[in-house]
């Protein structure tokens, strides 16, 4: 019995096989239009941070109360690796650190399960303590930065532009999300004059606390109307500066207005928060990052024609500059590659050529790009995208399939 002998039946079936081979170069050319293109593969980090904040309190009472309960509380994780803390007065950070065994799939999920036990224990937390909050977000990078920057707007303005941007960019397709980078938060303080609450008799301890209950928000109530149940809400609660000011109180027999006693004024949070600069200017930074598996070469278009849209509806002053811009390192990574393969395709031939004739020349170059379209096939089906390290291995790959594309034709001939 002879065994089976593919290029025998090859021959036998030219037409099928010439099929197969413009099948396989229209899918693979079909395919690697379609592919993503990214500067670096995607991975997992797998450790969540999570902060808890409660002003006020010492570091021993923080570690007691806070710290160890939820550290004891993660022990419950499955395929927890280890868990790392520090706190500070008023402070807790847990790093809580999977093994490396797990799957990337199986990280969200067991992260639902890290969010699901500490909200469990959230009521019995101390009263005032703010939080937990999660952060797993570290893998995440940024295709496109941008500044934006005025010498005649103020910086409240500049964030209401930067959010208004913000919005708009969600819309572009492969924008996994905008974070607005150096912007600053505002607070209204209090300056109280100890000269005039010494004299009226008053504790700055005792206004603080009813300032905080006027500003409460209670249930008050509810009112049944037929099919509806309507909430009642008394109002009371602050809402700018001036109904600070006009607030009364009472104390040894007279009333008097809080800001007769202090100086009420709006400003941006002391100690400031991180800041961004443009060139030396103040600016709210506008940092996009991409979808997984998307395009960086269509999303860098996308958002700069965007942006030009954007722009011209910008108040004046207000100027939009690019700080970072990704896409330009993917067009240089896919184009050494092409580059590359047209270099293979073009050497090969010319010396296949000269050695071997025009016909087993011809054999070789289209024997390049033929098998590489299979590849490409396979990787959108995988989900895998153009970047440096699959980029790397096609170009390995490359130089092993010049080499035997040659040898294959050298002892075809041999034989013949």
């Amino acid at each position: 019995m002879t065994s089976f002998n593919l290029s025998e039946w090859a021959l036998r079936h030219r037409s099928f096989v010439i099929y197969l081979m413009i099948a396989a170069a229209l899918a693979g050319l079909y395919a690697y239009q379609g592919l993503g293109r990214e500067e670096d593969p995607p991975f997992t980090i797998k450790t969540m941070v999570v902060k808890t904040m409660w002003p006020g309190a010492t570091t021993s009472d923080t570690v007691e109360q806070i710290t160890d309960r939820i550290e004891k509380k993660l022990e419950e994780l499955p395929d927890l690796d280890y868990v790392k803390s520090y706190t500070k007065p008023g402070e807790s950070v847990v790093f809580v650190n999977l093994k490396d065994t797990v799957a990337g799939d199986q990280v969200q999920p067991l992260w639902y399960q890290v969010r699901k036990k500490l909200d469990d224990i959230k009521p019995t937390l101390p009263s005032g303590v703010q939080g937990p909050f999660y952060n797993d977000e570290f893998g995440d990078t940024y295709s496109l930065i941008y500044a934006l920057t005025s010498d005649s707007l103020s910086h409240r303005e500049l964030k209401d532009l930067a959010s208004s941007l913000r919005a708009g960019l969600l819309t572009v397709k492969d924008v996994a999300k905008v974070d607005l980078v150096g912007q600053q938060d505002e607070k209204i303080y209090l300056e109280f004059s100890t000269r005039k609450v010494a004299a009226l008799g008053l504790d700055v301890g005792t206004l603080s606390q009813a300032l905080q209950a006027q500003n409460e928000l209670t249930p008050s109530g509810t009112v049944d109307a037929g099919p509806e149940r309507i909430a009642i809400r008394v109002s009371g609660s602050f809402t700018s500066e001036e109904s600070l000011k006009a607030i009364n109180f009472y104390a040894n027999g007279h009333y008097f207005r809080l800001g007769d006693v202090a100086e009420v004024k709006r400003a941006y949070s002391d100690p400031p928060q991180p800041l961004f600069r443009f060139n030396g200017r103040p600016a709210v930074g506008i940092a996009i990052s991409m979808t997984a598996g998307g395009d960086a070469l269509a999303l860098g278009e996308n958002v700069k024609e965007k942006m030009h849209e954007m722009e011209a509806e910008l108040p004046l002053g207000a100027e939009l500059g690019l700080v970072a811009d990704q896409s330009h390192v993917v067009e240089e990574s896919v184009g050494e590659f092409t580059k590359s393969l047209g270099e293979a395709i073009a050497i090969v031939l010319a010396v296949s050529l000269l050695a071997l004739g025009w016909r087993p020349g011809i054999v070789v170059a289209v024997a390049i790009p033929l098998v590489l379209a299979i590849p490409f096939v396979t990787m959108e089906y995988f989900g895998i995208s153009l970047q440096r390290i699959s980029l790397g291995a096609l170009i390995i790959a490359l130089g092993l399939l010049v080499s035997d594309a040659r040898i294959a034709v050298e002892m075809m001939i041999s034989r013949l």
